[in-house]
């Protein structure tokens, strides 16, 4: 594995540039290691509503960026005390959805800082009932990056204030808020330590204590990154894109996530529809979307079109019986 310096970069409109490009790009007979810090930023999860998921005043007020990333999961938001950390690597068929793969180098580091860290439920890093960390993966013709934050010593209200809650998603986890349920992993530490200490002694446990082998980005590498940093992730159409004028709408939480559907619906037919939400696929859920064009607003003509495709590939776990339900 060669680590990746990304020039202490903290823009994450290049960050996640240079993410994209290592991974598609790189010679894919070595595995990277990515770090990277953003300034304050919310990052959105690639099916996600961007509208839905910001406080847009809040956000406007204090200059945050707004980037969506090519991973599914949920919204999170980053500032200068967060550590980002991405594992790019070739997809063997087995490493999606496995998060236990990626996460166990980065919760090692911390148990030798002292932090009882461990993977909770589908995606998280926690310690106790209180989350340091939030995962999420994507796929590309082979190759695949498992990507999570590690929160260090971020401003937690900002977290709380960024972000708009899904009552949904926390009633089904129980979860009286954003505020009680993260943490700083600065509180779980016996001594005090800055985050470029932090990330300097993560990467010393990922590399054994050995030797840390670099791939030096060279100029057209990083001419590259910037081109197509504003060609995605500085692209208005990409971060927000423009959601139908829908008149039907339904959202429900499933194991596989929390799914949105949004339908414009003429003369008795699916005009367009949009799906929404933090799932992880390794498809693109437009697919599905293109499919249901044109298709009559009927349950048996829906039901036939979702049980012709391989939901798995765009939810991971999911079958047309029980989606079904959320279109009508």
């Amino acid at each position: 594995m060669k680590f990746i310096d990304n020039q202490g970069i903290t823009d994450p409109r290049i960050n996640l540039a240079i993410e994209e490009y290592a991974l598609k790009q790189l010679p894919n007979d070595d595995d990277y290691l990515l770090f990277y810090i953003n300034e304050p930023s919310i990052i959105i999860g690639k099916n996600q509503n961007t509208i839905e998921e910001i406080n847009a005043d809040y956000v406007s007020e204090h200059n945050i960026h707004v980037v969506r990333r090519l991973s599914g999961g949920g919204a999170v938001y980053h500032d200068l005390g967060n550590l980002n950390f991405s594992f790019i690597t070739n997809d063997d068929g087995e490493s999606f959805h496995n998060f236990s793969k990626f996460t166990k180098p980065v919760i090692e580091a911390l148990k030798q800082m002292g932090v009882n860290a461990e993977l909770s439920g589908r995606n998280d890093i926690q310690v106790g009932e209180r989350k340091i960390s939030g995962n999420a993966q994507y796929a590309s013709k082979g190759r695949m990056f498992s990507h999570g934050t590690l929160l260090f010593d971020s401003q937690i209200e900002s977290v709380v204030s960024a972000l708009k809650v899904n009552a949904e998603k926390i009633q089904s986890k129980g979860i009286k808020s954003i505020r009680s349920r993260v943490a700083n992993i600065t509180e779980f530490l016996t001594e005090r330590i800055t985050i470029e200490e932090f990330r300097q002694r993560v990467l010393q446990s990922i590399f054994s204590g050995g030797d840390v082998e670099e791939y030096k980005l060279t100029e057209q590498d990083w001419a590259n990154i910037h081109e197509l940093s504003r060609e995605r992730y500085q692209n208005w159409d990409w971060n927000y894109g423009k959601s139908p004028k829908s008149n039907f709408r339904q959202t429900k939480r499933f194991d596989a996530g929390t799914i949105e559907v949004q339908l414009a619906i003429e003369k008795g037919k699916i005009a367009q529809a949009k799906i929404y939400g933090d799932f992880f696929g390794v498809a693109d859920v437009a697919e599905i979307e293109a499919q249901l064009a044109g298709v009559p607003y009927e349950k048996e003509a829906v039901s036939q079109v979702l049980a012709g495709i391989e939901l798995g590939k765009y939810f991971g776990k999911m079958d047309a019986e029980t989606l079904l339900p959320l279109f009508f």
